[in-house]
């Protein structure tokens, strides 16, 4: 008993620990790193989340059991007139650059502290090491910012060459989800297509909900479109199902005809109401339009103003008759008529990870 007994806290000991690292901006990168966890987990690897505000909060709620250590944030702010979105991100540039110095000074700490065996990062650019196997998740190959697209992609491209591989969440033919910004002309040569990756199962469950409204992403842009879609859709005779993507304390449900408010959900919450809605409207997040497309769900989209890759994303699929969407300013409750239009994104079905996705973390 007592061998026994020995040779199992040996097994767990020996677990390797790997940080997993989301950018805070929106809750896509979280999200997205949820079935990499999951299969990190699963492969018996030791998970150690980092990140900082609602990100690591999200991420605090899906794994407790694990460590969760905070990193510096990269201060990224909407401004309230969309057309300021690229001089707002700039002026925060030397707080963004300061962020990822100071990532890899922690780092370098962690690597230490905890015996790190490998990295996984998601968009955090001084989240690397020289010492152990480095990995980063983007779809953004191209980073797309107006006139300066050329100077945004050559920067992120000399930051992912910092790293052993580059995992994006895409599938690598022809017919795909992020269009140019995940197949630029030249790919870099570590990178590998991981299929689409999303924490949501689908489902077979009878359809409860008209329209779930899903709101996401920095202020002042989430609240603004709220009120928006509230006043809009405030007569419509529909069940509708409002996620406020606010997450704070304790899940909070409201009712106020037509609407059901929740503060946040869990991924199994978001789970349900997503597998039980007829039409998703929200944001063309690229992390939101992998969930849909694994659903097969009809949505209406409805790009954050001023951020150059959800407009891209959402007049790609509208202008492919896949998915209707119109800017902030424009919508309006008459917009959703036209749904019945559009054929849907592509469909992605039950993916599974590549089979030697840690492949870099096997070696001794």
């Amino acid at each position: 008993h007592r061998m026994t007994n020995y040779f199992i806290f040996v097994a767990v000991e020996t677990r390797k620990n790997i940080l997993v690292a989301p950018l805070n901006w929106g809750l896509g990168h979280a999200t997205r790193c949820i079935p990499i966890i999951r299969q990190l987990l699963a492969e018996g690897f030791q998970p150690i989340i980092a990140s900082d505000g609602a990100a690591l909060a999200l991420l605090q709620r899906e794994f407790p059991a694990h460590e969760h250590l905070v990193l510096p944030s990269y201060h990224i702010a909407y401004a309230k007139n969309p057309k300021n979105f690229k001089w707002k991100l700039l002026k925060n540039s030397p707080k963004t650059i300061a962020a990822i110095f100071e990532e890899k000074k922690l780092v370098r700490q962690w690597i230490a502290e905890y015996q790190l065996a490998g990295i996984i990062s998601d968009n955090r650019l001084g989240v690397y090491s020289k010492k152990i196997p480095s990995v980063i998740i983007t779809h953004q190959l191209t980073v797309l910012s107006g006139k300066t697209t050329w100077i945004s992609s050559g920067l992120h491209r000399f930051f992912i060459q910092k790293f052993q591989e580059c995992w994006v969440p895409d599938w690598g033919g022809a017919i795909n989800l992020s269009g140019k910004l995940g197949h630029p002309e030249k790919l870099p040569n570590t990178t590998r297509y991981l299929g689409v990756l999303s924490r949501i199962q689908k489902k077979s469950v009878t359809t409860t909900i008209d329209y779930l409204i899903v709101l996401s992403g920095p202020e002042p842009q989430r609240s603004l479109l709220e009120t928006k879609i509230r006043e809009e859709m405030q007569h419509l005779d529909a069940r509708i199902v409002v996620v406020r993507g606010v997450v704070e304390g304790a899940i909070q449900e409201t009712h106020e005809p037509p609407f059901t408010t929740y503060n946040y959900l869990t991924s199994e919450g978001l789970t349900e109401m997503l597998n039980a809605a007829e039409v998703v409207i929200c944001r063309s997040g690229y992390t939101t339009i992998m969930d849909l497309a694994k659903l097969g769900k009809k949505a209406f989209f409805i790009p954050t103003p001023g951020q150059y890759e959800q407009e891209y994303l959402a007049k790609r699929f509208h202008r492919d008759g896949m998915v209707p969407q119109c800017s902030q300013s424009d919508f309006t409750v008459q917009k959703l008529e036209s749904l019945p239009f559009y054929k849907g994104l592509p469909k992605a079905d039950e993916e599974k990870l590549p089979v030697d996705l840690f492949r870099l973390f096997e070696g001794k």
